[in-house]
């Protein structure tokens, strides 16, 4: 199983990456990004609009196996993180492994 935690954090810290459910929802109504990840705890409204849009905009997602404090602290925030978007995996493998 890929280690989605460490390719999200190095996603992160080396590449481009929104964090916060309103403009990743924002982007991916505008076909931007390359993969998003959403927290198993968000709102069920988020995860149906992610899930609409990202079919649209044929942009891969997934459903982080954690709670947005979780995806909070794999990011190294301080705050909680229900949505991302992977603009730029920088030195992240996390497309590839999705291959």
């Amino acid at each position: 199983m890929m280690d989605v935690d460490r390719g999200i954090r190095v996603a992160v810290d080396t590449g481009d990456v929104i964090l916060g459910s309103e403009k990743s929802i924002q982007s991916l109504k505008l076909g931007k990004g390359q993969l998003v990840v959403v927290a198993a705890n968000a709102p069920k409204d988020i995860i149906e609009d992610v899930e609409y849009y990202a079919n649209l905009s044929e942009i891969p997602s997934i459903i982080y196996d954690g709670t947005s404090v979780d995806l909070g602290s794999v990011c190294g925030k301080p705050f909680t993180v229900a949505t991302l978007i992977v603009n730029d995996p920088g030195d992240s493998t996390i497309l590839d492994d999705l291959r």
